[in-house]
């Protein structure tokens, strides 16, 4: 069994019934795992008040080739971080011949690495921030002369901020630099943008309206996106209907350089000039009380249970096939 892949296909379902038994994999081994277990919880809810025959599944917990016994037809993937949203998970489930939710192996593995989305993001004319990669000692250096302060630290392969550090001194960012490849060798710094950030989200080749995010913390870090209650979010973002439509057309064109589909989430940051700079992709959002994509969904008219369903919905692009 194998699968074949349209991502063009665009299938709406009303009958929870022709989706099949569904497992949302939730959990997982990453550093994530306590988000992941909280989108999937939510989703699966969602799912069984909309009728789904909807299951959960622990890969951390479960061999993944148990989807087969259990006969699941597909798969909502709520699994963040690295082994659930970097290609390793959509690659292990293309061979089961298990259709998933959002994007392939290709896309996922891109997205979540920071470095490359970006190169991919400049190279199709979506500006990002400058940045380094931070090799060896020597490169710390070449970040302050070429960054200046303060700059932020970012390990490539982390979702929710894991392992960033702002670095105001420049006696500070050895230490910064340390703590990041701790999480994982490849490492680099960002020159520092202060203007206002906003994310966009993404739903079925759709861009959703964009949220302003404003945190007293130093950035919108784990902490501020997951535990704290004074992070504010302004959706409408407050911007003008040319801004607006420029940021969505920017959050699709970043999508697709990358190779990303079905539904995620962009991130912006504007410079002194006014000018978006993509920060990053994200091809598996939060699906908490917190996250921003269901916050964007309401926005548009699309409560939390459409919203979960029009998700699993992309995962018609995917068909099972005789090999």
């Amino acid at each position: 069994m194998r699968l074949r892949h349209d991502p063009g296909r665009v299938e709406r379902v009303k009958d929870a019934a022709d989706f099949g038994a569904v497992a949302v994999l939730l959990g997982g081994g990453s550093s994530e795992r306590e988000i992941s277990l909280l989108t999937g919880k939510a989703v699966l809810a969602a799912l069984k008040r909309r009728g789904v025959d909807a299951l959960a599944f622990d890969p951390a917990q479960r061999a993944l080739a148990e989807l087969l016994t259990l006969k699941i037809e597909r798969v909502w993937i709520a699994l963040h971080g690295p082994g659930g949203e970097d290609g390793t998970l959509q690659g292990a489930l293309e061979f089961l011949g298990i259709p998933y939710t959002g994007s392939g192996v290709l896309g996922s593995a891109i997205g979540m690495d920071k470095l490359r989305s970006k190169r991919l993001a400049q190279a199709a004319g979506v500006a990002t921030p400058e940045f380094v990669v931070l090799r060896s000692a020597t490169d710390l250096d070449l970040a302050l002369e070429r960054l200046g302060l303060p700059l932020i630290v970012k390990p490539a392969t982390q979702g929710s901020s894991v392992g960033m550090a702002r670095v105001e001194r420049a006696e500070d960012l050895p230490e910064a630099w340390n703590n990041a490849r701790r999480i994982e060798a490849s490492v680099f710094a960002e020159r520092w943008i202060s203007g206002g950030e906003f994310t966009v989200g993404i739903l079925q080749g759709q861009a959703l309206p964009s949220i302003r995010i404003e945190t007293p913390r130093t950035f919108y870090d784990y902490e501020a996106k997951y535990l704290r209650d004074d992070t504010r979010y302004f959706c409408p973002a407050g911007l003008s209907a040319q801004a607006e439509q420029q940021l969505a057309a920017l959050a699709l064109a970043s999508f697709d350089a990358c190779g990303a589909e079905g539904w995620g989430r962009a991130d912006f940051m504007l410079d002194a000039a006014g000018r978006p700079l993509l920060l990053e992709i994200n091809t598996v959002p939060g699906m908490t009380d917190h996250s921003l994509v269901p916050m964007a969904a309401r926005a548009a008219g699309i409560d939390f249970d459409e919203l979960v369903w029009q998700v699993l919905e992309t995962s018609l692009t995917r068909t099972r096939i005789d090999s």
